[in-house]
């Protein structure tokens, strides 16, 4: 029999196929779906005229649906895009530097070190005499929370090559390490606290886009445009590194300065979206592997495809989060942690066999 009168012409291919040959616009296409959808649900309804009220508002201050699409809904929605395509970039980042498929900067640590430092700024540095000046207060918490994320990076990259190199369950067990010790911190910081700094490490702590806006929608959209840029010229490197380090090495990369740059980049993600955002859990988990299930390993297409991937995942959680128990608020952290923690585990049970 002829096999190619049996091929399937291009509209009847399988999904997979069609998805492994443009993944990039079908994304695309749904996260835009899930934009329209997310910005129209909620407590208050959006009609279409709504989105005409800033051209006929003349000046005058929106009301109703209006001032609810463009003053709320629609910045937290892109806000939520936003978070989730630097979470799932830097998911992706960090599997990549450590070659482990389970390395997740929520897993590894570092989202606990930013949210240590952060902790740490609202009870120790904002309760200072004299107060931060306001132009100062703006950037403290994002500050803090990269320089504590960029700790554990680097503390990580160091402790799990010495202690157990090579190793996923090493390097695991680190992360629980320093997840331990940073919770420790966040604890004895909660004691410490006064009410209203009670109230906001609470709130903060289950993560939640509640506090979106067009500045912080602006702020995160050029620094992920800037990593984004640089991620470009790393990705050549970031594939040769999965070979080996000497492998790397031996085509001519830098591998200690491709580290260094990709430590810093993941900091820089992850501690400005817990700064912002408070800590959401599995999205630089469960993003990636996703893209790498249709796409296959290389960076060119992981790294990019994660940002859509993980706008889209907290998009969705986003708004779960905002209609499920209208008209309160579910923290968003939470219904990431439903959806990644089984995913982790479904991860450790393929994994078992290299894990030992």
């Amino acid at each position: 029999m002829n096999r190619t009168a049996t091929a399937l012409p291009p509209p009847l291919m399988p999904l997979t196929a069609r998805l492994r040959a443009r993944p990039a616009p079908l994304l695309a296409a749904v996260l835009l779906a899930s934009l329209a959808v997310a910005v129209r649900c909620g407590a208050v309804p959006v009609a279409l005229e709504d989105w005409y009220a800033l051209l006929a508002a003349d000046g005058r201050p929106l009301t109703g649906g209006g001032y609810v699409l463009w003053n709320l809904r629609l910045p937290r929605a892109l806000f939520a895009m936003l978070v989730g395509a630097a979470l799932g970039l830097s998911g992706a980042l960090a599997q990549g530097l450590f070659r482990n498929p389970l390395a997740d900067p929520g897993l590894l640590g570092v989202t606990s070190g930013a949210a240590c430092a952060v902790a740490l700024a609202i009870v120790v540095v904002a309760g200072m005499e004299p107060g931060l000046p306001m132009a100062w207060r703006f950037w403290l918490l994002p500050g803090a929370a990269f320089a504590g994320a960029l700790g554990v990076c680097l503390a990580l990259d160091r402790v799990a090559r010495w202690i157990t190199p090579g190793s996923i369950a090493g390097l695991l067990l680190t992360g629980v390490a320093f997840n331990a010790l940073a919770v420790a911190v966040i604890g004895l910081c909660t004691y410490l606290a006064t009410d209203e700094q009670l109230r906001s490490l609470s709130f903060w702590t289950l993560g939640s886009l509640a506090g979106a806006g067009w500045v912080l929608v602006l702020a995160l959209a050029a620094l992920l445009a800037a990593v984004a840029l640089r991620v470009r010229r790393l990705v050549r490197g970031m594939n040769a590194l999965a070979l080996g380090e000497a492998a790397a090495a031996h085509v001519g990369i830098d591998v200690r300065r491709l580290r260094s740059h990709v430590i810093v980049l993941v900091a820089l993600l992850c501690g400005f979206a817990v700064a912002w955002c408070g800590m959401i859990g599995f999205i630089g988990l469960v993003a990636p592997h996703i893209v790498r299930t249709v796409t296959g390993p290389d960076q060119r297409q992981v790294a990019p495809l994660s940002m859509l991937t993980g706008a889209l995942l907290l998009l969705l959680a986003d708004t779960l989060a905002r209609t499920v128990a209208i008209p309160a608020e579910i923290p968003v952290g939470i219904f990431t942690a439903l959806l990644g923690a089984p995913f982790f585990l479904f991860l450790l049970a393929r994994s078992r066999n290299r894990i030992g």
